[in-house]
């Protein structure tokens, strides 16, 4: 599974996906690019999952008519540390991701 994961989550986080192939926003030169051209951009480009801890995304951007599935991790920072625990629940969202689906994972 082709895995996008959001500026907002440390780099070294994608090394906890293995079997998938998971490239950064600034991987991929996006850098600063909104919500929405995020979204149309990953889809483009054949990502089936976005990964982000923002929170804000699923309320901004029509996330039901896109080609590409949302998890969202919830969790105290945005710090490798804090995310680690959601891992195995990240791997089992996007085992189950469809396009156009939004998750969250971690603390509501």
């Amino acid at each position: 599974m082709l895995i996008l994961l959001d500026e907002d989550l440390p780099r070294r986080l994608r090394r906890q996906f293995p079997g998938h192939q998971v490239r950064t926003v600034q991987q991929q030169g996006w850098g600063g690019v909104g919500n929405g051209e995020l979204l149309r951009r990953a889809a483009d480009a054949g990502f089936e999952i976005l990964l982000t801890a923002d929170q804000s995304l699923i309320y901004q951007q029509n996330v039901a008519g896109s080609a590409i599935g949302v998890v969202v991790l919830i969790a105290r920072s945005n710090t490798l540390e804090d995310l680690l625990p959601l891992v195995p629940s990240v791997i089992d969202a996007i085992r189950d991701e469809k396009p156009g689906e939004v998750r969250r994972v971690g603390a509501p």
